[in-house]
């Protein structure tokens, strides 16, 4: 470990520091109990506020730094940052989790007691989110100068529970016992404006401005939470917006005895950070989004303009000491938000402002569906940001004012890259927008960049040949190796030392480990451990016992038909078949997570379909302990830290050509997982990282898939021609696993058989082929540990730290600030 800077002793005394309260002062004066009658809440609360003093100096010196050097900024904006836990990842990074373990078992208290007390921090919901918490532990690991932006969202998504075998969702009250990592900034507030109208007028230099008149208004308020690097000085900030009514109460209609409209207006106001991804199936819940959307952009260009402004007189330095990241198209309003600050309030020329904007902004695209990339009807536009659809007029007039020049005579050019999409309702396309209002636009893999060049971005690579570049993703090694796979953390240090922590490339240390017998025994050892330990927790959740032995298949992300968990199913009832039929199986507990959006009615009905199917296999008692399936309810960052140490085997199996990059593949090699993927997203980087020996690829390629496609793909061809396929369908169309409901699913089989959108039919066969592998492969214990060991140690290219550094060098040219030195 890097040398600490102070330590929890056993002693209680917090750092050894006489300044710094101790763990029984905090339990004391912060939390106002003793060791007598406080609860484990209370343990909590006063660990993370000693851990927190250690914080909070380092967070002040990183900040002094960044002004002291004048530093160039880079502001990451996401609608989600989904950071999980935080006081083991701070301990861990602070490099005083052995001194706070011995503080706390001083005083009789077991640290993991007290740690499953905290709640995961409701402010994400899948991959886009968790990449933003990676980016942000890599920037402060590198001492990038790095900020994240977003909303304190109160509730979250919603906290998904499993009811009769369908999902329920119930608000996610993280907040109920307040956040003792964040700190409110009620001073920090900016004003948000909505609707209203747009009055020109005549400056007394005879030009022509624009004025935002007769507005609703919300305020933003800041709360700010420090983010650590690991094993150095650095303390970098997240700032969340909440929503504040601009005024709370009306007295009048108190007055009155309307006590529902007195506060009313408050009540609409904060609505706006109440809920992460309001269902947008209603007007009003598309309404919303778009307000979200705007809202914390709004604030966080606000504050970030203060924050320049603060040490530069004029805008002229802006793209040298800024830069900011749309993480996909949420955040894009942001473009057009810049230029009117820029000109309605700043009053620069266009051109001067659009040159600034260009050079300030870059994009990072998640999607290669078209009907992914967000667009915005012009009415609903118009009504809640009217300023910014004239901006938006203005920045599409001169965008396709210089392609006619470039390209004169090619209308149906101009139709494909207009900002507003003519085709039916007019729509504001936001990827447009962002594709055309920044210096750089990356994809996150290298067959997504190249997919994203030859597809959905084609007509603007040939406009910008050098926009378009690759960052693949990564995942920050202190939290998904470090610190959820203590065991394995340890050995692996026990052989190579530490360095990989923050260096991943290290891990090839241990390619020769993958031959050594007492390190592959040991290896074993851990992950049967981590498999345990996955077992406790489906029994303490659902009830279910499931056996270490057996192979631990698991696929856990966002419930979607193109990542094709419905593919895994039909697998699962072919293996079941089998068992029935007297077929030789290795023992398999198949194991599923994820949320569905609360509005995608297909979604949410595999997730039933996973446990109707659940309910008749795990109880037929023909299958005893061969065939488990299980859906753990409301997967979450902590559930993940259990489940991915235990996976023996990852599913990604979307259709190739769908997933952007995918980080659960990496989390789950890293730590020991072999791979059952396609050529999709970053599998690809994997599979030639790792070696095509030690991952099972099957199923069409993108091109393969393109060509089947065009040629006319008809899945009940490939219903007829597969008996086992044939009798899967069959089986659930028949209701054998819903009686009560006979044609439950019968929009399912539909799906499959008159379209199949997503070729699960046409990638059946291969996936059941490559499933046996992995059934033959599993049985020689020796050569399955031997692969594992060889994913872990070749995984070195898949840190976050590797992104973010190519991120600084290519797309925010921005330098490291040592805030020690």
């Amino acid at each position: 470990m890097p040398q600490q800077q102070a330590a929890i002793s056993a002693e209680d005394d917090i750092g050894g520091a006489a300044h710094r309260p101790s763990l029984t002062s905090h339990l004391n004066y912060s939390v106002g109990k003793d060791a007598i009658t406080a609860t484990p809440r209370d343990w909590y609360n006063a660990t993370a506020y000693a851990t927190r003093d250690h914080l909070i100096g380092r967070w002040m010196e990183t900040m002094r730094s960044y002004y002291e050097c004048d530093a160039k900024r880079v502001y990451y904006l996401s609608m989600e940052f989904l950071m999980g836990r935080t006081l083991m990842n701070a301990m861990l990074n602070l490099g005083i989790e052995p001194d706070c373990r011995a503080a706390l078992e001083a005083q009789g208290i077991n640290l993991e007691s007290i740690r499953e007390v905290e709640p995961d921090a409701a402010l994400g919901n899948g991959g886009l989110g968790r990449l933003a918490a990676c980016f942000l532990d890599s920037m402060a690991t590198l001492q990038i100068p790095g900020y994240g932006y977003g909303i304190r969202y109160e509730y979250g998504m919603f906290s998904q529970q499993i009811e009769h075998g369908q999902q329920v969702e119930h608000p996610d009250n993280w907040l109920r016992y307040s956040n003792p990592w964040e700190f409110a900034r009620p001073e920090v507030l900016y004003q948000v404006k909505f609707h209203g109208r747009v009055v020109e007028y005549t400056d007394e230099q005879g030009l022509q401005r624009h004025s935002w008149v007769d507005s609703d208004e919300v305020m933003a308020m800041a709360n700010d939470t420090p983010i650590p690097g690991y094993g150095n000085r650095t303390v970098n900030n997240m700032r969340l917006w909440a929503a504040k009514a601009s005024r709370d109460f009306d007295l009048g209609y108190f007055n009155e005895g309307n006590y529902i409209k007195a506060v009313e207006d408050k009540n609409q106001s904060e609505n706006l950070s109440k809920v992460l991804y309001p269902d947008d199936t209603t007007r009003m819940g598309r309404e919303l989004r778009l307000k979200q959307q705007y809202f914390f952009v709004s604030a966080s260009l606000q504050d970030i303009l203060y924050r320049y402004s603060k040490f530069h007189k004029t805008f002229d330095a802006l793209p040298d000491k800024v830069a900011i990241q749309l993480n996909d198209t949420h955040p894009s309003i942001a473009v057009a938000e810049l230029m009117r600050i820029l000109v309605d309030v700043h009053h620069l020329d266009w051109d001067k402002a659009w040159n600034l904007t260009t050079r300030t902004f870059a994009y990072t695209n998640h999607t290669l569906m078209p009907e992914a990339l967000e667009t915005w009807p012009v009415a609903l536009f118009e009504n809640v940001l009217p300023r910014h659809l004239q901006i938006i007029y203005e920045i599409n007039h001169r965008f396709l004012r210089e392609v006619m020049h470039c390209h004169p005579g090619d209308n149906d050019l101009l139709r494909r890259v207009s900002l507003i999409g003519e085709d039916g309702e007019r729509r504001v396309r936001m990827a447009h927008l962002a594709m055309v209002g920044s210096h750089k636009v990356n994809g996150v893999a290298a067959i997504h960049t190249e997919l994203m060049k030859q597809t959905i971005f084609a007509d603007f690579h040939m406009l910008y040949p050098d926009r378009i570049v690759n960052m693949t993703n990564g995942i920050t090694p202190r939290r998904w190796l470090h610190q959820a796979n203590r065991g394995l953390s340890a050995l692996i240090t026990s052989k190579i030392g530490d360095g990989w922590v923050k260096d991943l490339t290290e891990l090839k240390k241990l390619v020769p480990c993958a031959d050594d017998a007492a390190f592959c025994a040991e290896f074993a050892e851990v992950k049967r451990a981590n498999k345990q330990r996955l077992a406790a927790l489906v029994m303490d959740r659902l009830g279910l016992h499931i056996h270490a032995d057996a192979l631990f298949d698991v696929q856990i992300k966002r419930i979607h038909e193109y990542k094709r968990q419905l593919l895994n199913l039909l697998h699962v009832i072919t293996l079941y078949n089998r068992i029935r039929q007297g077929h030789d199986t290795v023992p398999r507990v198949v194991l599923f997570g994820g949320k569905a959006a609360p509005g995608y009615v297909m979604a949410k009905r595999i997730i039933r379909l996973i446990n109707d199917v659940a309910d008749i296999v795990n109880n037929d008692p023909r299958v005893g302990d061969r065939l488990k399936i299980v859906f753990v309810p409301n997967y979450d960052v902590s559930t993940a830290e259990i489940m991915i140490p235990a996976a023996d085997v990852s599913e990604q199996i979307s259709t190739a050509g769908t997933e952007a990059s995918g980080t659960g593949n990496m989390k789950m090699a890293l730590n020991g997982a072999l791979t059952v993927g396609t050529l999709d997203g970053a599998n690809i980087e994997i599979r030639n990282e790792v070696g095509a020996d030690n991952i099972f690829i099957f199923g069409l390629t993108t091109d393969e898939v393109e060509k089947l496609r065009a040629d006319g793909y008809r899945p009940r061809d490939y219903y007829e021609a597969n008996a086992e396929l044939r009798e899967v369908i069959d089986m659930i169309a028949s209701g054998y696993f819903s009686p009560d409901e006979v044609e439950r699913y019968e929009p399912v089989i539909d799906a499959l058989l008159d379209s199949d959108r997503y070729l699960l039919l046409a990638d059946y066969a291969s996936y059941v082929a490559a499933q046996d592998a992995v059934d033959d492969a599993y049985r020689d214990q020796v050569t399955w540990v031997r692969k594992a060991v060889l994913n872990v140690a070749n995984m070195g290219k898949f840190s976050s730290d590797r992104t973010i550094a190519e991120y600084a060098k290519v797309i925010w040219n921005a330098k490291p600030v040592d805030p020690a030195s």
